[in-house]
């Protein structure tokens, strides 16, 4: 472990019930969450039903309200067997609620686990459903959670034309900020539709600062399975844009990545499945050969705090057709066309990550106004 950074016992926004619960009593609430959004071993919904706030309607992101659906998979609107409540998905027809499905709605309370990666779309959904809060005069509470990558902060600042659901923000890549931050400074810098202003609260966690090491309690999606993975997420998410397998289909997805052509380069090799959570995963049924890296020193990867641009440089140099190489959601991912470019020009990973450091430090000084923890520094 590093000695800069220490774990502790955390307690999330969601257990601090005296900062909220007192907003939400005789309104008619709405509930953006998923499997995360859990106080100890009941998820929020249950335990807000509980105390008689009166939840009327709940919305789900990304791999739905179960946490259950394959990325990138479209979820639908449906109904809560436990409780009967409608799931409005925001990964459906719709990423922002619409005026219909906010109907009757008085306050809107916001609860999941973030891996503090810009792609990471939980992210995208917080920002939509502020925004569409602010539009219709609907207070909105974030109940905050750690980063378990909260310890730094590097990658490119996302730029307007490559604008996305994986990437709506002008942050970089690992931005160090909880939601409840991002939710401050989204508010604060005009980043929403017309300069709209939310009514924001945001409860904060007790015992948590950026020098934390955070173990998540649940995966926050099918394919971040263990800490290792939401390690490794930030630099390997990255394959997502190449013809490169990340694991998905195997035991440990975002652990390994490899391809078929690298045969005579690697002795690992994996072959991807249709699993629950990845039914169509790239390169699947295909025997793959590549880097192991479910042991690769977790000291490493926190001690050093930066996007791992190695691995990425060394499959594109083993790659025979360099030109089939990448394909277009590698740019959504950066939030760049520049990284490709450097790879393709034959840049070192330092040498790129250098060239995104201005902006980075600009980044910096402005996170540092929307900070609720001690910062890392």
């Amino acid at each position: 472990m590093s000695s800069t950074l220490f774990a502790a016992t955390v307690q999330t926004g969601a257990e601090q019930f005296n900062a909220y619960l007192p907003l939400l009593q005789g309104k008619k609430v709405g509930v953006v969450a998923n499997h995360t959004s859990v106080v100890g071993d009941k998820h929020l919904v249950d335990v807000l039903l509980e105390r008689k706030i009166d939840v009327i309607r709940i919305f789900a992101p990304e791999h739905g309200f179960r946490g259950t659906a394959d990325a990138g998979e479209k979820v639908n609107t449906t109904e809560d067997a436990k409780t009967g409540l409608k799931i409005v998905s925001l990964y459906g027809q719709n990423y922002k609620p619409t005026v219909e499905q906010l109907r009757d709605i008085e306050c809107v309370v916001f609860d999941m686990q973030d891996v503090g990666v810009r792609f990471y779309t939980y992210l995208s959904t917080m920002h939509y459903a502020m925004e569409a809060c602010a539009e219709n005069d609907i207070p909105f509470i974030v109940l905050d959670r750690p980063n378990p990558n909260g310890f730094y902060v590097d990658g490119p600042i996302l730029q307007p034309e490559f604008s996305s659901f994986v990437g709506l923000l002008p942050i970089p890549i690992v931005h160090g900020m909880t939601l409840g931050e991002l939710a401050f400074m989204i508010n604060s810098e005009g980043w929403m539709k017309d300069d709209v202003v939310c009514n924001l609260t945001v409860v904060t966690c007790a015992g948590y600062t950026h020098k934390t090491l955070y173990d998540l309690p649940l995966p926050p999606s099918p394919n971040l399975p263990n800490q290792q993975s939401i390690y490794l997420y930030p630099s390997l998410c990255l394959f997502e844009g190449t013809v490169v397998s990340l694991g998905r289909g195997t035991e440990f997805p975002f652990q390994v990545f490899g391809h078929p052509t690298f045969e005579t380069k690697y002795d690992f090799s994996f072959t991807p499945k249709s699993v629950a959570g990845a039914q169509n995963p790239p390169l699947k049924n295909e025997l793959c050969y590549g880097i192991d890296l479910r042991n690769f020193p977790e000291e490493e990867l926190i001690d050093n705090g930066c996007i791992r641009l190695e691995w990425l440089i060394e499959a594109y140099r083993n790659f025979p057709q360099k030109a089939k190489f990448f394909n277009s959601f590698f740019y959504k991912l950066c939030g760049s066309d520049s990284i490709r470019k450097q790879i393709e020009a034959g840049l070192s990973a330092d040498e790129i990550r250098a060239s995104w450091q201005s902006q980075l430090a600009e980044f910096k000084e402005l996170r540092k106004f929307y900070l609720l923890y001690a910062d890392f520094e």
